[in-house]
Parts: structure tokens; sequence; C-alpha cells
């Protein structure tokens, strides 16, 4: 299978650039599996698709201010840190731009010297492993000096750095939001929970692998970044019920249907722990946890794409993007959403 076979062609103008003035006021594509149809409507209706003892599965990761902009410290040329993940206390995993000049011992100074770094060693991915120095608690700190690190397709200013995390972000890691889950607003969650819709959570910090493109030809040779992820045993148990009583499973965004692919046993039970995962799903695979998803729509040949793909069929998902498209609907981050469901 080709990466090529993954392919469209997006007007610019459908790529969101800034998020609307309210979450679930955004549009919602709901493609049927079964019949191969779809219907359109407004997000905050997905409760009208959704069943009592269905078991939404959010991912409640939080974004970190993770962009660094500043300069090195003997010579003042400028430099650019993107936080991956966290080593211990002190040390993180970092992207650098530009990389000639973060070299093993040089050091860096951020937000007028409130961080300073030094580059410790290189990664195999062509990055850096860095050591911080701060006075307070690093997360304060980088709050102050860091800015949100938003996709490269998207060229606007972000007004208000809330309005990139989902409103049930709580633990600190991503690099980047779970988009699917910025619909979702506290008066739609508690509707849903009055429903009788339950709800789990689980962490998968988001990583900027996310928006690499895949570089290979043939999509079984591409090699998937890896992040980090938990799932309490709270959560695996409201999972394995659902799963027993024969509710449906509905992944709220690829890191949540990911986390849960990668923690199942081969009877779609789930199992309480944490790790790393680097899933590559793609068409052919078999799902074992997850029956729906809610999902935003995704770049042209990307594995995300390919993910969705592998719920629908490559050539249906094509053709529901192309009426996507000739509906106008917005794309990416910023953009609308697609339930998947039988």
């Amino acid at each position: 299978m080709k990466v090529s076979d993954f392919d469209y062609e997006l007007p610019e103008e459908l790529i969101a650039q800034t998020p609307l003035d309210k979450r679930d006021e955004s549009r919602l594509l709901v493609y049927h599996r079964n019949s191969k149809a779809a219907e359109h409507c407004i997000f905050r209706n997905i409760e009208d698709f959704l069943l009592p003892g269905d078991c939404l599965v959010v991912n409640d990761t939080k974004v970190i201010p993770a962009r660094l902009l500043g300069s090195r410290e003997d010579t003042g040329g400028r430099m650019e840190f993107v936080l991956l993940s966290r080593e211990n206390d002190d040390t993180w995993r970092v992207l650098v731009k530009p990389g000639r000049r973060a070299k093993i011992g040089s050091r860096f100074v951020f937000g007028d010297g409130l961080l300073k770094a030094e580059v410790l060693d290189k990664t195999e991915e062509g990055g850096r492993i860095v050591r911080f120095f701060f006075d307070g608690v690093f997360e304060e700190v980088l709050d102050q000096a860091g800015i949100m690190p938003l996709p490269p397709y998207i060229h606007e200013e972000l007004k208000d750095k809330n309005r990139y995390q989902t409103v049930y972000a709580r633990h600190s890691g991503s690099a980047a939001a779970p988009t699917a889950g910025l619909h979702f607003t506290p008066e739609l969650l508690k509707r849903l929970k009055e429903k009788g819709v339950n709800f789990a959570k689980v962490t998968l910090h988001v990583g900027l692998g996310t928006f690499r493109p895949v570089k290979v030809e043939n999509i079984q040779e591409h090699i998937m970044h890896k992040e980090k992820f938990e799932v309490s045993r709270e959560a695996a148990e409201v999972i394995n019920e659902a799963k027993r009583s024969g509710k449906r499973i509905i992944a709220v965004g690829t890191t949540s249907l990911r986390t849960l692919e990668s923690i199942s046993d081969d009877n779609g039970m789930i199992h309480a722990g944490s790790g790393e995962t680097g899933i590559f799903i793609y068409p052919g695979y078999r799902f074992k946890v997850v029956d729906a998803l809610i999902t935003n729509f995704h770049l042209p040949r990307s594995t995300l794409l390919m993910l969705v793909s592998a719920m629908t069929g490559r050539e249906e998902i094509l053709q529901v993007y192309q009426e996507a498209i000739a509906r106008r609907y917005r794309f990416f981050s910023f953009g609308d959403a697609m339930f998947i469901t039988d």
C-alpha cells in the first residue's frame, strides 16, 4: 500500500486557522459504515447519535507551552526548542532549530533569562537531550517563557491559549492537542452523562511526530514515533464493563483509539498500565476494542488519515472527504468533526 493512495487535494481556504467562538457549534459529519451514508449536523447534536450505555473514551492530556524561542548564550544566535518528552525533573528531549547551533555543551537562554538550558546529548531522531536551569517550579516558569506549539499549517495567532486545550485536560505533557476533544463543552458533557453515556479517561501525551510526513512510499516501511500513555484501573474497569455488556466503545480522537488498541488483549479487554506506544494502524488492521470514532478531518498522506481509513476503507473515506470539501467543511486541528459509526 502506497502513501500516494492516501492523497487528496484540499483548497487552502478550508484549513481552519482559528477556533469557532463556541466549541460545540462546529459542524459534524456522521458517517454510517454499514449503509455508507453521511448525515450533516452541528456537533452539539452528537447526543442524538449516542445511546445510554455507550462508553466515550477521552484523552485528558494537557498541552504545555512547549515552544521556546531564545538565543545561544555565547553568540546570541537565535534558537528554537520544542519540548517533546520529559526524562526527569529538569531534563527533556527536544527538537532544535537550527540544529547546527545546538552542539553538545552549548547553552541557551529563553524568556529573558527565566529559563536556561545546556545540551547534554543527541537523540537518534536528530533531536537533543537538554538540562534546564531555573528558579522555582518548572511548569510555572515554562508558562511564562513558552508558547503554544500550534501545527505548522496554522498561521494566525491564537488569542486564547485555552482554546487549544480540551475542557477536561488534566495531565500536562502534550506538544499538541487531542483535537477531536476540542468540540466538547461542559454543558454538552453534562447532557450526555444525564442521558446515560459513560466516560472513561485515558492519557496519551501527543508528540510532534503526529505532524511528521510519511517519507517512504511503501507505508509498511514507516516507523511511528512513540508516545507515552497511562490507563488507570478505574478507566479500564469502566471500558471493560461496557465491552462485557455489549455496549459501544467510542474513542474520542485517534490518540484515545491508539491508546486502547495498544493496551488491550486479543479479546478486547483493557489492562491498566503505562508505557509507550508506537502502534501504526492502517487498512487491514483488526480493531480489538473500538467500535466507533469521533475525529477531525486529517492531512493528506498522513498516518491519521490511514488510521481512519482502517475503520471505513480507503476509497470510502476519500469519497467522504470529497463530500466534506464540496460542502465547505473546515479541516484539521481547529476544523469540524466527524463521527464514524455503524
